[in-house]
């Protein structure tokens, strides 16, 4: 729970709250003390003013030498007594033990004294036990006085205490307030506010990660872990997003110089058709030869039209439900014999039952037919090309490409979807063949990747939706859509 900023503070609320509680247990058994307390001063008061009639029955004896005054004076004595058996331990507490025996000694000497002369009808008193009889008055009164005023001491030393009481609970409640904003802005306020000028510093394209040392793995950390991840994401989305940019940016430019381009290739292939069609016999052999290698280049760089303008449209063509073992051995099929020459190897494998893929049969005829030819061209001396098909996901069809050839190295990676990029020998192509296939993968719901290893050879993986069929019943009629 210390690991987490909601812990700590549950922790630090948890010990505030039992803080809190144990001190409103204290001052509640205080002010219980208090009131005990002041019970008990009320039963010393009672003793104290037991004591007093004692002694002023004592003084009308002395004065008028009347016996009943001391009789008076024994009840009151009793009742002092029975108060002091019951304040016993009370006072032990307060003045000792000694103090108590000595106190109670005085009281029994006392009585000794009056319980001499109410006995008999000798209203005569020594001098002697008059001075005692004094001494011992007077020795009660002060040692009452005394206990009273020990207690009233203490009480007062108790009310102090209970005072306190409501001053720790206001510092303990501000400790709690000063560790939970200390938490808050320490853990949570701070933090959020470096992500705050990050994310700033991101608006201006400035993806350098967040620069925080956290103390422990809290959700804070987490977050700043994620949104630094976030902040590396984003940097390598930009590049990939400069770069599509470039491509559309080159695919509008290549669409214009490609229609401007093909005019002219089609005079000049028209022109050397007639040229063979009507002066075929009359044309000396080695013009001929020439008129022919015009009419091939021409037809070549009408492909090379082509593919910039595949390369080049953005508007999707109509989808069809296909099967994907139709569409590879279709392709298949185109450069089989370059294959045989080669000495290359195909091996197809299709999955048992895989669905329908949704596409065009003739973009995606292009698709594989540039991932077997660029598969040939890394396979010089021979090699397998093994094409498999599976089902991926509930979405996608996964077909992998995956050739025993010279492999691509890691720096070209990144650029062999770029348009007129190759890796190939001058002449040996244009660079568009892997832009083209990219577009039409995209412009179909898909996308493809690509792994490769020097020496071992490369696989491309092409990721194509599923054909779903949707069965919609309208006024008792059905029909599908895709």
């Amino acid at each position: 729970m210390l690991n987490t900023i909601r812990g700590r503070i549950i922790i630090v609320l948890i010990l505030g709250l039992t803080l809190l509680l144990v001190i409103t247990a204290m001052n509640f058994w205080s002010v219980f003390s208090v009131n005990k307390k002041l019970q008990i001063i009320e039963n010393y008061d009672d003793l104290f003013n037991n004591i007093l009639e004692v002694r002023r029955y004592e003084k009308n004896f002395i004065l008028y030498k009347d016996v009943s005054n001391l009789k008076e004076s024994l009840e009151y004595l009793d009742k002092a007594e029975d108060l002091a058996d019951k304040l016993s331990v009370n006072i032990s507490e307060i003045v000792g033990t000694k103090a108590f025996h000595r106190f109670m000694s005085i009281l029994h000497s006392y009585r000794e004294i009056i319980v001499k002369y109410t006995g008999s009808n000798n209203d005569q008193i020594s001098q002697a036990d008059i001075d005692l009889m004094r001494l011992r008055g007077k020795q009660l009164i002060e040692s009452v006085s005394r206990f009273i005023d020990t207690k009233r001491q203490r009480i007062h030393r108790a009310l102090y205490h209970s005072l306190l009481i409501p001053f720790l609970v206001l510092l303990i409640f501000l400790a709690v307030i000063i560790l939970t904003f200390r938490i808050v802005v320490r853990d949570i306020f701070l933090p959020l506010q470096l992500i705050e000028l990050t994310t700033r510093e991101i608006a201006r394209g400035n993806f350098a990660a967040i620069d925080y040392k956290a103390r422990r793995k809290d959700e804070i950390h987490d977050l700043v872990t994620a949104f630094n991840k976030m902040a590396r994401e984003i940097d390598e989305r930009q590049e990939e997003l400069v770069q599509s940019r470039k491509i559309a940016a080159l695919g509008t430019f290549t669409a214009g110089v490609a229609h401007e381009i093909n005019n002219p290739l089609n005079n000049i292939s028209l022109t050397a058709e007639a040229l063979i069609e009507d002066f075929g016999p009359e044309i000396p052999g080695e013009a001929k030869e020439l008129v022919l290698d015009i009419l091939f280049q021409s037809e070549r760089a009408a492909d090379v039209v082509g593919n910039l303008l595949d390369f080049s449209r953005s508007e999707r063509s109509s989808s069809e439900e296909l099967s994907v073992e139709d569409v590879i051995k279709r392709t298949i099929k185109l450069v089989k014999n370059q294959m045989m020459l080669s000495g290359i190897q195909p091996r197809v494998k299709i999955a048992p039952a895989i669905p329908q893929i949704k596409g065009t049969l003739r973009h995606l005829q292009q698709v594989f037919l540039n991932l077997f030819l660029n598969a040939i061209h890394a396979m010089p001396d021979g090699g397998e090309l093994t094409v498999q098909a599976r089902p991926y996901s509930n979405e996608f069809i996964r077909i992998a490409v995956e050739d025993t050839g010279v492999g691509i190295k890691a720096d070209a990676l990144e650029k062999i979807f770029d348009p007129f990029y190759t890796t190939k020998g001058v002449g040996r192509g244009t660079g568009l063949g892997l832009s083209v296939t990219y577009a039409i993968v995209k412009d179909h719901g898909g996308y493809i990747e690509v792994e490769s290893e020097v020496g071992k050879g490369s696989t491309f993986f092409v990721y194509l939706p599923i054909w779903k069929e949707k069965i919609e019943v309208e006024d008792g009629r059905s029909h599908s859509d895709s």
